[in-house]
Order: C-alpha cells, then structure tokens, then sequence
C-alpha cells in the first residue's frame, strides 16, 4: 500500500530577495513536491551512518534479529541528525515508522566518535537526546562499539537494555579418544569475531562466565586425570586451578558478586555440591545426600542456587533450590527427566533439559516454553536480559551454535568444526 503526499515547504525571504523581487518580500514561497510514499509496517527506520563504514552493517544485524522490525530500505531522506529532519518531518510521519535512527561519525584525536539518535516520529523528538560513543580505530573496537550502540538503541525503544555486547563462550572438540583436541572459544553474540582462549589434548566441559565477563570457569579431562576446575582470564594470560581435589570436579558457576564458585565433586565419595572461593581455597561443603548432586546454578540474587539429583532413582535426575539462609533444599522440577538448569536474568525462569528437548520453565516448576530436540545433552543458556537463549544443536553431521528469540525475532545458527558443546552468554563487559 502507497500514498500520495504533497509536502509545502514554506521559504522565508531574506534580504538578498530584495535583489530578484523587491514585492515577494516576507512573502511565502511555496514549493509543492510530490513523494511517492510507502507505508511501511515497520518499527524501526534506520539510516546508516554517515562517514561510517563499519558500525552500521553492524547496528543494523543486530536490530534486526530482535522483535522490532527493522528497515533501512525505501526511506525519503538520509539525515544525519533531527536538525536535518525539519522540513521532512511530515514525510516520515506519513511512513507510520514510530521510530527513526540516525548518526554520524568522525575522527577525533585518533579515535572514531559516533553521535547517534533515536527519534520518536510521532512527537519529532529525540529520545533522551542525541548520545555519542567513543572508539579506538580498528575493526574490533569499531564492531564492538556497533553492539554496545544496538544495545543502547533497543533500550531507548523498548526500555530493556539490549544484549549485543555480551560475548558467547562454547566448546569445540575434534579427534577422538587420545586424539581429541577441545578449545574453549568465545564469539561476539552475532557469531562473528571468535578467538580461541584455551585448548587441550582431552575434554573441557562446562565453561562459566564471571558477572564482570572478565574471567571463564570451566572444566579440564585430561587422559587418565581427574577432571579439574580452572578459571581463565578471557585477555589472556595463564589458567588458576580451582580444585585440586582427587575426584570429578564438574560444572563450575560464579556466584552474582563474582568471589565464589559453586561446583560438584566427588572427591569424598558421591558427588555433592560445594562452594569455594572464586581463586581457590575456603572449601565448603553444601549437600550430603546418598545420592549424586550435580550442575549448580546461583540465583540471581544470590540467595540460593539450583542444582540436579537423582535422589529419586536412577536416570530420574530432578532439579532442586538449595537456599543459603536456611540449608532448606526444595524440589523445583515436575517433569520425569529434568537436568542442566541455568537462570534467566531476574530469576524468574529456568532454561533446562527436559527428556531430550530443551525448555523453560517459570520458578515454580511449570514449562513456559518448548524449545525443542536439540541432540545434545544439554539445556538453554539465557541472553543477559532473558530475551533470547543460545544453545548447541547438530545439524547434518556439523556442530551448529542457535541463538533463538523467545518475543518474536529471527533465530539464527553458528557452525563450526566437529562437535559444538555448552554456548554459554555472558552480560555485556561494561
């Protein structure tokens, strides 16, 4: 559906009128233009930066996976401000847009400084003024400046800070037996600009990222060794061993405050839960159940955790809420197969497995969302403000990363090579 707009452009004279047409001074000029006009069904109208060549194709993907809909197609006008916007304003109202993004960007001081605003069309106002990032110039700080500035822009829309900047941490193993080789891998959340942080002749299992996102926890199986804690500047540098523990040291998780991790072991018989510091050191014991205690999870809030037990049979693994204050232990799961649990955000949901398939469910134990077979052993990880998930899946014999929306955006996937274990997301480094 088009419609016709004839937009009036009204010209005051100045004194070089006088020069031309002494009689049309202070009179209107009237230009009529004609504008062949679609209206458009979208959210969003965002205009790429002017001078950039780098944050825009950035921004733009990132939008464009989320709920809002997104174009930067078949608009009037490329303005680079709300200034440029003055004549045309009406145009843009016509569109039925409510949202427009614009900016630009310039050197300063060996630097690239981006301005940028987000515009309610309707009101013709900037949405908490015009907003300007700082970047060094190079291709890495350039992309990562384009996520934090998606992040900002779907706020400003939707009031929820976005969750572009985090980083995914996952496993990639190749080889097999004494011959497999595994790496600990971190990408951006649109699955571009991935390094290598460690890598190992055996297993890593089960990486954890720090609430600052500086550090990774994760789990080492060496040829005939006890599996083994680490935690990992993601800069660089050496690894910090966690547990030197003659047992199976799994599923390491930091606390919200960053200073302690909760993982299992089975060094003093079957496994149970226990809590450390987050380098090593005031060991405390947390279960003692007859049975295996397994994969522990923090709250958000820090005052409890949920971890699996198979206290009621064997391959009937459950999940549970450990709460610090009281040593109360409550079932939280209702399915008949329910392991791997992980927080969203708030608390509020549980990401786990489900039989075979991933899912969520509410912090009363009741499934929300189904997300499906994902042919690994393994759940769902949240993205840092609960609206998307990330998990690990195969697909035609190729290890494949899926980041999946749960409020109505694109999910989309990330290959790689071999087998593609335990994506987890990180909040954003600031």
């Amino acid at each position: 559906m088009r419609t016709h707009k004839t937009l009036l452009l009204t010209l005051l004279t100045g004194v070089s009128s006088l020069l031309v047409a002494p009689n049309l001074l202070a009179a209107p000029v009237v230009l009529e233009l004609d504008y062949d006009i679609p209206v458009q069904q979208n959210q969003v109208a965002f205009v790429p930066f002017a001078g950039d060549s780098t944050l825009s194709s950035v921004i733009l993907n990132d939008l464009s996976r989320t709920e809002l809909n997104v174009t930067s197609k078949g608009l009037p006008q490329q303005p680079r401000s709300i200034t440029e916007l003055s004549g045309t304003l009406p145009v843009w109202q016509s569109m039925g847009i409510p949202y427009l993004v614009v900016g630009s960007t310039r050197s300063n001081r060996g630097k690239i400084v981006t301005d940028y605003e987000v515009i309610d069309v309707k009101a013709g106002r900037t949405i908490e003024g015009k907003q300007t990032l700082s970047a060094d110039n190079n291709s890495q700080s350039l992309r990562y400046a384009g996520h934090v500035i998606a992040d900002k822009v779907y706020e400003l829309i939707t009031g929820i800070p976005g969750d572009f900047s985090g980083r995914i941490a996952y496993i990639e193993e190749t080889g097999v037996g004494i011959n497999k080789v595994s790496r600990l891998k971190v990408m951006d959340a649109d699955g571009e600009n991935g390094n290598t942080i460690t890598e190992v002749n055996g297993s890593i299992f089960s990486p954890a990222w720090s609430p600052d996102a500086s550090r990774i926890a994760y789990t080492v199986q060496r040829d005939k060794s006890y599996p083994v804690i680490y935690v990992q500047n993601v800069s660089g540098g050496g690894a910090t061993t966690v547990t030197p523990y003659k047992g199976s040291n799994m599923s390491p998780a930091f606390s919200p405050d960053g200073s302690k991790i909760l993982f299992s072991s089975s060094f003093e018989g079957s496994a149970d839960i226990y809590e450390i510091n987050a380098g090593g050191g005031n060991l405390r014991k947390l279960t003692n159940w007859p049975s295996s205690e397994v994969q522990p999870n923090y709250a958000p809030d820090g005052r409890s955790f949920v971890f699996v037990s198979d206290k009621t049979g064997f391959n009937k693994p459950q999940i549970y809420r450990y709460e610090f204050g009281s040593g109360r232990i409550s079932k939280v799961s209702n399915s008949g197969y329910a392991t791997t649990p992980k927080f969203n955000n708030d608390g509020s949901q549980i990401g786990f497995l489900s039989g075979s398939s991933a899912a969520i469910m509410n912090s009363s134990g009741q499934v929300v969302t189904n997300i499906g077979n994902t042919g690994m052993d393994e759940g769902v990880s949240f993205s840092p403000n609960g609206k998307r998930v990330v998990y690990a899946s195969s697909q035609g014999g190729k290890g494949v990363i899926t980041i999946k929306s749960l409020n109505g955006g694109k999910a989309f996937g990330k290959s790689g090579q071999g087998v593609i274990k335990s994506p987890v997301w990180s909040a954003s480094p600031n």
